[in-house]
């Protein structure tokens, strides 16, 4: 395991406030307007969180399965989209011939099984789950938000939608999952002191437009965009405002023209004015931009947000392994890398349907908030300093933060000696430096 050790040094820098972050929001109507959305301020809570759980947990998480391909997830690779590694994309690559996913199914469950019909077995072993451990191991874990998939692809929903599904095929007990998940883990991370976020699904619904996704065009093609879903979309997303008021409201994929995407942003901030929304609704405003099993080479005045899970899939992969997941040293080290370039780390976990988190994956939780607990001073509420990296004489690989008049120098690794020396960083009479390892 790569051991991280931390050290800070005390200077009197001057420090300038950071650009478009919000402490108090100020009552504003917001329009449905670029203009109107784009005076929409970063809220300080989100600037300085540094660190979010991503969950995807839904009917999916029954099979949980996936091949072992694709590591590094290249997504334009020819035979991709036939050997996806994301389980959460089951109901996808079952339904593509000569998949390692639809062998799997047949195996399994039988040519004949709909994926619909795991929704009595999730809903039996979703009954099971207790919110409130999930939070305990958030806090934990050093995390300061929680995301959460409400409606992933697959259209079944975590929480008891009002609005009606038209589709005929799929009986009322095959859409929605039987507790209130969204209600009552927003209510267990509320008392645990952290903010809960929303994760929705707007861009595909194979309820609406089944596809399959087989070859790239379809990555478009498949995207519903009838007035009867953008309607639907719409009055959903709203649901999800209105009844939990979610402080993150992160879409996926794209949003249907026909569902008023900037008047969706607008009610959010009007009911949220401390939320924030991602790059994803298909306008050109977003708080932050979202990469995905991806990181920046250097510090983005724009508030940025890696999204990734602990192994290859965000959904749960029972074929995942120590190999798959992320060394405990090597997470420790993305997420400082990411915060030395005004990033946050959106890291997923991928329970099992009865809402057991793989113990691979809790171990890794466990080691970072071990480090946090230590070194969270120079992560959390820091901004970037003038630049994210650098070497010191000894060799080490360091990282920079900062907060107030304290500059934050992280070394990756095993330090290469008893001393360290950083190029271009002098001490003045009267300033100190303070280790921490």
């Amino acid at each position: 395991m790569t051991r991280l050790f931390g050290l800070f040094l005390i200077l009197a820098w001057f420090m300038m406030s950071e650009s478009g972050v919000s402490t108090a929001q100020e009552h504003v109507t917001y329009e449905p307007t670029l203009t109107s959305l784009d005076s929409h301020p970063l809220p300080q809570w989100y600037a300085g969180a540094k660190l979010g759980i991503f969950i995807h947990w839904g009917l999916y998480s029954v099979p949980g399965w996936a091949p072992l391909s694709h590591p590094d997830h290249d997504f334009t690779n020819a035979d991709y989209i036939k050997n996806n590694p994301y389980a959460e994309w089951y109901l996808n690559v079952m339904r593509i011939p000569g998949s390692p996913t639809q062998a799997y199914h047949r195996e399994h469950y039988g040519a004949n099984f709909s994926y619909y019909e795991f929704a009595p077995m999730f809903n039996r072993e979703s009954k099971k789950w207790n919110p409130d451990d999930w939070a305990r191991t958030f806090r934990d874990a050093g995390a300061r938000y929680v995301v959460l998939t409400t409606k992933h692809h697959d259209g079944f929903t975590l929480w008891p939608s009002t609005t009606v599904n038209p589709n005929p095929s799929i009986p009322q007990n095959e859409r929605h999952a039987e507790r209130d998940i969204v209600g009552e883990l927003t209510e267990a991370v509320s008392k645990e002191g952290l903010k809960m976020g929303l994760y929705y699904s707007g861009g595909y619904d194979w309820t609406f437009n089944s596809g399959p996704i087989e070859t790239p065009p379809d990555y478009e093609n498949v995207k519903p965009e009838t007035q009867g879903y953008g309607d639907y979309a719409f009055a959903q997303i709203h649901e999800l405002i209105d009844r939990y008021h979610p402080a993150v409201l992160w879409n996926d994929i794209d949003w249907p023209k026909t569902g008023r995407p900037m008047q969706v942003e607008a009610d959010y901030y009007n009911a949220v004015p401390d939320g924030v929304v991602d790059d994803r609704l298909g306008i050109k405003h977003a708080d932050f931009i979202s990469p995905e099993y991806s990181k920046l080479d250097k510090i983005s005045a724009k508030k940025w947000e890696e999204c990734r899970g602990l192994g290859r899939s965000f959904g749960y992969n029972r074929a995942e392994g120590e190999a798959e997941t992320i060394a405990p040293g090597d997470l420790i080290a993305l997420l400082v890398d990411i915060v030395s370039k005004n990033g946050n780390l959106l890291l997923d976990v991928g329970p099992e349907a009865d809402g057991t988190i793989p113990p691979v994956q809790m171990e890794r939780l466990k080691a970072l908030g071990t480090w946090l607990k230590q070194n969270g001073e120079a992560i959390y509420d820091t901004t970037p300093w003038t630049r994210a990296t650098g070497h010191s004489v000894e060799g080490n690989d360091l990282r920079f933060t900062r907060k107030g008049n304290d500059l934050y120098a992280i070394i990756l690794g095993v330090p290469k000696a008893r001393t360290l020396t950083i190029d271009r960083v002098a001490l003045r009479p009267g300033q100190q430096v303070v280790s921490s390892t």
